[in-house]
């Protein structure tokens, strides 16, 4: 949101399972699963946050962001805005905190794949600095979709 005192970002935790599917399912053609998120709620190297709202008094799930932390990476695995909330801040600012808790694991580099279709995300992550490095053929199954491999350094 532009109002940035009226978003908080925390950890994801599985009560939100609900409005989290929802997004979820909005946004992928091929959506995870509750099964799907509930594991990366339990493992030790992934980083779950979400991006709250307040509207009237009601905290509602805006956004979240699911990332690893192993070795030297951060990894995204998954980024999604609800439809009423796209292109106010919130992608941005959740890749921001991952860049943030990168650096505070001593991290030196982000990395991601996302469909090449996917012309949105991808001037997203090009304005959080990812550039692409390389594509994986078919990583897509269910659309036969390349995915285009993006990195950043988590210092800049």
């Amino acid at each position: 949101m532009k109002n940035t005192s009226e978003v908080t970002i925390d950890l994801m935790d599985k009560a939100d399972l609900p409005q989290i599917l929802a997004i979820e399912r909005q946004s992928f053609p091929s959506p995870w699963t509750a099964g799907m998120f509930t594991r990366e709620l339990e493992s030790s190297h992934s980083v779950c946050l979400t991006a709250r709202i307040n509207i009237k008094g009601k905290s509602v799930i805006g956004a979240y962001i699911i990332f690893w932390l192993v070795a030297d990476e951060a990894h995204l695995h998954n980024l999604a805005v609800k439809k009423e909330f796209r292109r106010q801040g919130l992608a941005f600012g959740l890749m921001e905190v991952m860049k943030e808790i990168a650096g505070k694991n001593a991290i030196t580099a982000q990395t991601l794949e996302v469909r090449e279709s996917n012309l949105e995300a991808i001037k997203l992550y090009q304005k959080c600095g990812f550039v692409v490095e390389g594509i994986r053929p078919l990583y897509y199954a269910e659309t036969h979709e390349d995915a285009l491999i993006m990195w950043a350094d988590v210092k800049k």
